[in-house]
């Protein structure tokens, strides 16, 4: 599996927080999916008693994310793609599989990906802005405070020159709530 090396997807924290080291990162498309807060945290940015909520891949066939890839040369793929495992399915409501995203160069790859599962417990699809910034301005988990995430991803997006005017009206609601 991991001979030609690993193509990951990142259109969250793994933008600001890959954890593991790679050869090259390029902008990247992913079509059929939008990023959403549409998972609760009970790990990282929230508790059980007080879930938090984490961007995921929830599947729109209309719409794409805008993100990064990265390339993990043969030699590093396993060891990288252990620690995504053990990072990104903790609790089970990712469902991990590998699609094609366009590079910002023209190049299609095929790259590792996580998406939410409707059918998990943590999945919030639907909820309101109003409801999702209620949510991400009061929760912590044991990976900080869930603006601080929200805070993040939107600064990284825009250095990126990634626009993303759900995750803005997001942040500009959080902002007002703290």
């Amino acid at each position: 599996m991991y001979r030609d090396g690993l193509w990951v997807f990142g259109y969250g924290s793994l933008i600001w927080n890959p954890g593991f080291e790679y050869a090259q990162k390029e902008l990247a498309e992913l079509r059929g999916f939008r990023r959403g807060f549409c998972m609760w945290s009970v790990h990282y940015r929230g508790t059980a008693e007080a879930p938090g909520l984490v961007l995921a891949l929830d599947a729109a066939a209309s719409e794409s994310c805008h993100g990064v890839a990265y390339f993990i040369p043969a030699p590093s793929a396993q060891a990288a793609h252990e620690y995504l495992r053990a990072r990104e399915l903790v609790s089970a409501a990712y469902v991990e599989g590998i699609h094609e995203v366009a590079l910002q160069s023209g190049k299609r790859v095929r790259a590792l990906c996580y998406i939410v599962d409707p059918a998990h417990e943590q999945y919030a699809g639907g909820l309101s802005l109003e409801a999702q910034a209620q949510v991400i301005a009061r929760a912590t988990g044991s990976a900080g405070p869930n603006h601080e995430y929200l805070e993040n991803t939107a600064a990284h997006l825009s250095e990126l020159g990634i626009a993303d005017s759900h995750l803005e009206s997001l942040h500009q609601l959080v902002c007002k709530k703290r």
